[in-house]
């Protein structure tokens, strides 16, 4: 079920303001919409700060189905926008997308990353927008709240992007970027990431899977291509071994398959419970965060420093809910002591897979190494494999042209 927007606020007397922002200061009060901030939300309420690069501040206060704008600053804002004034009223008016300003650097953002993607539709109505700018979304799915942005033509071939462990849908947004404007794209939060429920549950490949296929039912993408990473990849796998009616085909970024070696330390993964991150922590160090995601590059100066900052505050974020703690170390638990060989085995069960895919890695990934190719051609050798040189672990952002080249000269042969 998607929000449903509510009436625009009415601009009090005397509320325009002079300055080089005064157009954002009426827009913004003229088209909040803030009912679609409430679902997000979930009862929360939220300050989001609106900053130009003059200087101009204003807040917006929201609580459920109501919005308030005012000038000047707020303490601890949940999301802060800085971008000069026209920017952000163009991106208030519907002209610009949010996400668009903010992969081209027009946007920073700090603060609570899944809010800010929700701006597009909480400004302006969701059918007067462009079909490539992303809209918010959030329905149950097998019995747990899940949470998703769709960008592109509703009638196009489907695509459902799946992001990577630890990471959210955001972690997928220049591929919805890309492909929207001849796909209709669609990028969940997975149970347990992002905005979307962390229930007690198995987190496992085949758990994940059934979701999938229960999310392609709920959203009429059966028959969707499925591009993940890390996680996301295994993930698709398992739904195109598992569900591959549902599959058109395959797009794997650096998958996440089963350990081949090292599994001396599985007996002691075994008797370790996910459960004891529910016990309080310290907050995650911010600059911690940066230097690991840092790490999953080749050359991470290749990325915006501010890219890093809202990835860095939206784990940091995420991380304080003992249940997405919970998630997290269940997923990664389940990475590891997933069986390699045998009748469940990952490697012996890989040569039924029947969409067609393709596999990218990066030669430079510290992660997933990208000998890992090797093994996958010899049990998938109808699959197309593909290694980039001088990338990492997320080649859409090292390599974003050569990734979606990549991703659309197979598209165009499925």
């Amino acid at each position: 079920m998607s929000a449903e927007p509510s009436p625009p606020l009415a601009v009090p007397a005397g509320h325009r303001l002079p300055g080089a922002g005064a157009d954002l200061d009426v827009l913004l009060a003229q088209r909040l919409r803030p009912g679609l901030a409430g679902t997000v939300l979930a009862g929360r309420t939220a300050t989001v700060e609106f900053e130009t690069g003059s200087g101009d501040l204003w807040t917006v206060e929201l609580d459920g189905a109501r919005g308030r704008v005012r000038r000047g600053r707020t303490p601890d804002p949940t999301l802060t926008v800085r971008g000069s004034a026209d920017t952000l009223a163009d991106i208030v008016s519907g002209r610009v997308s949010g996400v668009e300003a903010f992969l081209d650097g027009r946007v920073v953002v700090r603060g609570d990353l899944a809010l800010s993607l929700q701006m597009d539709g909480m400004f302006t109505e969701l059918d007067s927008q462009p079909a490539t700018h992303p809209r918010a979304h959030e329905a149950v799915v097998l019995g747990l709240r899940t949470s998703w942005l769709e960008a592109g033509d509703p009638t196009a071939p489907p695509v459902v992007l799946l992001h990577g462990l630890g990471a959210t849908n955001a972690s997928m947004l220049p591929l919805l970027a890309d492909l929207s404007h001849d796909h209709r794209v669609l990028a969940p939060d997975a149970p347990g990431f992002g905005s979307s429920e962390a229930p007690p549950a198995s987190y496992s490949s085949a758990w994940f899977a059934a979701w999938v296929e229960a999310f392609q039912a709920r959203t009429h993408t059966r028959g969707a291509v499925l591009i993940g990473n890390s996680m996301g990849g295994r993930i698709a796998l398992e739904a195109g071994l598992a569900h591959a009616s549902s599959v058109r085909a395959l797009v794997l970024l650096s998958p996440s398959p089963a350990f081949r070696r090292l599994r001396q330390y599985v007996p002691l993964v075994r008797v370790l419970s996910p459960q004891l991150a529910r016990m309080p922590l310290p907050p995650l160090p911010h600059r911690l965060v940066i230097e690991g995601i840092r790490g999953m590059m080749s050359v991470p100066e290749r990325l915006p420093e501010a890219w890093y900052d809202a990835a860095a505050d939206e784990a940091v974020r995420v991380f304080r809910s003992p249940a997405h703690r919970v998630a997290f170390f269940s997923c990664a638990r389940q990475i590891y002591l997933e069986e390699a060989h045998g009748r469940r085995g990952f490697w012996d069960r890989l040569p039924g897979l029947l969409p067609p895919a393709l596999f990218v890695w990066g030669d430079r990934d510290r992660l997933v190494p990208a000998s890992f190719a090797h093994h996958v051609r010899n049990a998938l050798p109808s699959a197309t494999s593909v290694v980039i040189g001088d990338c990492g672990h997320v080649p859409h952002f090292e390599h974003p042209a050569r990734t979606t080249r990549l991703i659309r000269d197979f598209l165009d042969t499925v």
